[in-house]
């Protein structure tokens, strides 16, 4: 046995072996002790809780996570939205709990082996069960003031970059309700406000391949900060790594872009020609967005009618605290309206685009 000990490769025996940076002393004063090989295999000694896990940046989130080896707990509502996510970490990294954002005691339970937790959670439009205030105010204020009473290490909420007591809109305005909310439950929480986001399924490149219309709202003008998902999860990611870091952190894009230039940079990746739609009036697109609410789920909400019409406000990032570089919208857009492009090609279009 000792000779067969002795032809074992080095890299195979080393991975036992453990030095004072695999130990992390929690704030609690709990430790964290990471071991085996890097990757999902390994474990990082850490516990993480996701709420909204899938969600279009929670999935990316949990996967991230996942494969540096933190165990996460993803608390879900239907069955079905949640299974994808299994697969992301190795057996038994992902812990799956059934939960509602009005039951305490099942908020308590998914949070009381973690020394960190995300709050991803939020709505683009209202629902009778559920408003903007009761989920982005009264429902992060539950799940921080809740994490604070587990002992909880870490807290990190997901606003938005145009957070605003005072803006026309009530989807910013009830998420800068809910950052003073968890500030006051949890003072050490870590506030992150991204920008508009963009990646597989997202609701901007995407959404402007298939319903151009409704992208040409305030002639074009609004101006935004778009960012790729993958780099938002990655500096979620991130933020285990540093001991504390409280405070609002804000995450916006690296250009500032109107819609405009978005819905030209769609259309000469799919080959389309240019929405020739009207411009539709801020009062009329409102007006067809309360009929649509009322018939079925919204492809555009009313308050999201005034969401086109807010410019994404002009903050540095702090992309350098987390270690993450964002990548320009360019490099990445193809991947994601490619699967939109049409048999034909207008020859006088594409010549157009050829030529500039």
């Amino acid at each position: 046995m000792l000779a067969t000990a002795r032809r074992l490769p080095r890299a195979l025996t080393s991975q036992q072996t453990r030095g004072l940076a695999d130990l992390v002393t929690l704030p609690t004063g709990k430790p964290a002790i990471s071991y085996g090989p890097a990757g999902r295999s390994a474990s990082t000694g850490h516990v993480a809780t996701v709420f909204g896990c899938t969600s279009f940046l929670g999935r990316y989130l949990v996967a991230k996570l996942a494969k540096s080896g933190t165990q996460v707990v993803i608390p879900y509502r239907d069955e079905d939205e949640k299974r994808h996510l299994r697969v992301t970490g190795d057996l038994g990294q992902i812990v799956s709990l059934e939960w509602d954002l009005r039951r305490e005691d099942q908020i308590a339970e998914c949070v009381r082996h973690s020394d960190i937790v995300y709050n991803l959670v939020g709505r683009d439009y209202e629902t009778k069960n559920f408003d903007y205030t009761s989920v982005h105010v009264t429902g992060a204020e539950r799940i921080a003031r809740i994490a604070a009473e587990s002992g909880v290490s870490r807290f990190v909420h997901v606003s938005h970059l145009n957070a605003d007591p005072k803006s026309k809109s009530a989807f910013y305005r009830t998420k800068a309700q809910g950052e003073e909310k968890v500030k006051e439950a949890f003072p050490t929480a870590t506030i992150v406000r991204p920008a508009v986001m963009y990646g597989h399924e997202d609701k901007l490149l995407t959404n402007m391949a298939v319903w151009p219309i409704w992208w040409k709202l305030n002639n074009m003008e609004t101006k935004v900060r778009p960012v790729h998902v993958m780099d938002v999860a990655q500096a979620l990611t991130n933020i285990l790594t540093v001991p504390s870091l409280p405070g609002t952190l804000n995450l916006p894009g690296p250009s500032t872009l109107t819609y405009e230039y978005l819905l030209t940079l769609v259309s000469s990746l799919t080959y389309l020609p240019p929405s020739k739609a009207p411009v539709v009036p801020k009062k009329l697109a409102t007006l067809l967005a309360k009929v649509a609410q009322q018939i079925w789920w919204p492809a555009l909400s009313p308050d999201e009618v005034e969401r086109r019409f807010i410019d994404d406000v002009d903050v540095p990032g702090d992309w350098d605290k987390l270690g993450v570089r964002p990548d320009e919208i360019e490099d990445h857009a193809i991947t994601y309206v490619r699967r939109y492009r049409t048999a034909y090609v207008d020859p006088i279009y594409s010549k157009t685009i050829n030529d500039n």
